[in-house]
C-alpha cells in the first residue's frame, strides 16, 4: 500500500507514541490497525471483550459468541504490528474445581468479560462472566447456596487463573459476586460487568454496562490475601463517583483501566462503545467524569484510487482498554448488527463480513486529567 507522506508520518507516530493532533475540546481522530495471526491472515470473529499489558505486549480474551477457535484462550498482541505473536494460553478448568456449583458452566462455553492482571503477580489473571441465561440449572443446594444475587438469577463470576506453561492456565478458584438490594442493579443477563481494573492496594474495579435507571456503574472489591479462601458471594463496595447520568439511551461502559496522573491523582480510563467515547472517571469522587467524543479510523492495506491509507468507520463498539506507559490501547468487539455499516472500500470488506478485529492506541493527554 502506498501512503502519503502524511499519512505515513502518521502511521508511525501511531505505533510509537499512539499520537492525536485533535484538541481535547474537539473529536479526537483515533487509528486502527487489523489484528493479524502469526500466519499474516486476518483474525477472524474473536468477539474480544478484554484487553490489558501484559509482558511487553497486550493480552485480549473473547467471549462466548466467538467462533470455537477463538474462545477459552488469553491471546498476545504485539503492539508494533497489531499481531499475535504468542503465545497462546488454553484455559481449562483445575482439578479442586471440578465438584464446584459452577464447574458445568465456567468449563463450557462461558460468557467471558473483562480481564485484569494481577498486580503482584504477572503468571494470574482474573476474568468475569457475564450472561449465564441459557447455563445448565444448578443444584437445587448450589442453587440455595447462591439465590440472593442482588442481580440475575445464575451468579456473575468472578474466576482467578494461573499460568501453569507457556500455553496454559487453569481456572483455579471462582467467587460469585454479590450486590446489596440497596444497589439497585438490576437483573439484566446481558448487562453485567464488562470492565475489570486493579488500582491501588489490591483495589479491583468492576464496571456494569446498566443498572436498574440504566445507568453505568462501578464498583469495587478488595482482593487480599485471605480473599480467594472462600467460596461464599464476593460483596462489591459501592463508590460515590460522578459518572455521567442520562434521561434515555443506552450508554454502558464496556472496558477500563486504571491511571495514576503524575500529581498522584487516581482516575479510571473507560470505554462506552455505544456512543464511541472516553470517560476520564476520578476515583476521588470529587470531579464530574469527563467525556471524550472519539471518531474512529480503519487501516487500508492495500489501496485503488479513492480508498488509501484509512478509512472512517460507522461504528467500531470498542470493548477492550488498556494503558501502557503513557498510551491508551484499545480494541474493539465487532457489533454484528452494527460492523457490516462500516463497509464503503472494497478493501475491507471482507474483514468487516469476518467481524476481525482492529487494534487502536492513543497517546494519553495530560489536560484529560485537569
Amino acid at each position: 500500500m502506498k501512503l502519503t507522506s502524511a499519512l505515513f508520518a502518521l502511521a508511525s507516530c501511531l505505533w510509537m507514541v499512539g499520537c492525536s493532533k485533535s484538541s481535547i475540546t474537539d473529536n479526537i481522530d483515533v487509528y486502527g490497525y487489523w489484528v493479524m495471526e502469526n500466519d499474516g491472515s486476518i483474525m477472524k470473529d474473536p468477539q474480544p471483550s478484554g484487553l490489558k499489558a501484559w509482558k511487553g505486549g497486550l493480552l485480549t480474551v473473547s467471549d462466548r459468541s466467538a467462533i470455537p477457535s477463538q474462545r477459552l484462550l488469553l491471546r498476545k498482541i504485539s503492539t508494533n504490528e497489531a499481531q499475535l505473536n504468542g503465545p497462546d494460553l488454553s484455559i481449562s478448568l483445575s482439578d479442586n474445581l471440578a465438584q464446584s456449583c459452577f464447574a458445568a458452566y465456567i468449563s463450557g462455553n462461558p460468557d467471558l468479560e473483562a480481564l485484569a492482571i494481577d498486580p503482584n503477580d504477572d503468571k494470574i489473571f482474573y476474568l468475569v462472566t457475564e450472561d449465564a441465561s441459557g447455563a445448565e440449572p444448578m443444584s437445587v443446594s448450589c442453587q440455595n447456596k447462591y439465590s440472593n444475587t442482588g442481580s440475575t438469577l445464575y451468579p456473575r463470576l468472578l474466576i482467578r487463573l494461573e499460568q501453569q506453561t507457556s500455553s496454559s492456565v487453569l481456572m483455579t478458584h471462582v467467587r460469585p459476586i454479590k450486590f446489596t438490594q440497596e444497589m439497585q442493579v438490576g437483573d439484566f443477563p446481558n448487562d453485567g460487568i464488562e470492565a475489570l481494573s486493579f488500582g491501588n492496594n489490591r483495589t479491583l474495579y468492576l464496571g456494569v454496562e446498566k443498572d436498574k435507571q440504566s445507568q453505568a456503574r462501578i464498583f469495587s472489591l478488595k482482593m487480599d490475601e485471605d480473599f480467594w479462601g472462600s467460596e461464599d458471594f464476593a460483596v462489591v463496595s459501592d463508590l460515590p463517583l460522578k459518572l455521567p447520568n442520562f434521561s434515555g439511551g443506552r450508554h454502558p461502559i464496556n472496558g477500563m483501566d486504571f491511571y495514576q496522573a503524575p500529581a498522584g491523582q487516581e482516575f479510571l480510563i473507560a470505554a462506552a462503545r455505544n456512543d464511541g467515547k472516553l470517560w476520564i472517571i476520578d476515583l476521588s469522587g470529587e470531579k464530574e467524569t469527563r467525556i471524550l467524543p472519539l471518531t474512529f479510523y480503519a487501516e487500508l492495506k492495500s489501496g485503488s484510487e479513492n480508498c488509501t491509507g484509512f478509512e472512517k468507520m460507522h461504528n467500531a463498539s470498542i470493548e477492550g482498554v488498556a494503558v501502557m506507559n503513557d498510551t491508551l490501547w484499545m480494541v474493539n468487539d465487532p457489533w454484528k448488527e452494527m460492523y457490516i455499516k462500516n463497509i464503503q472500500c472494497n478493501e475491507n470488506k471482507e474483514n468487516y463480513e469476518n467481524y476481525s478485529p482492529l487494534l487502536f492506541s492513543l497517546k494519553i493527554q495530560a489536560e484529560w486529567f485537569q
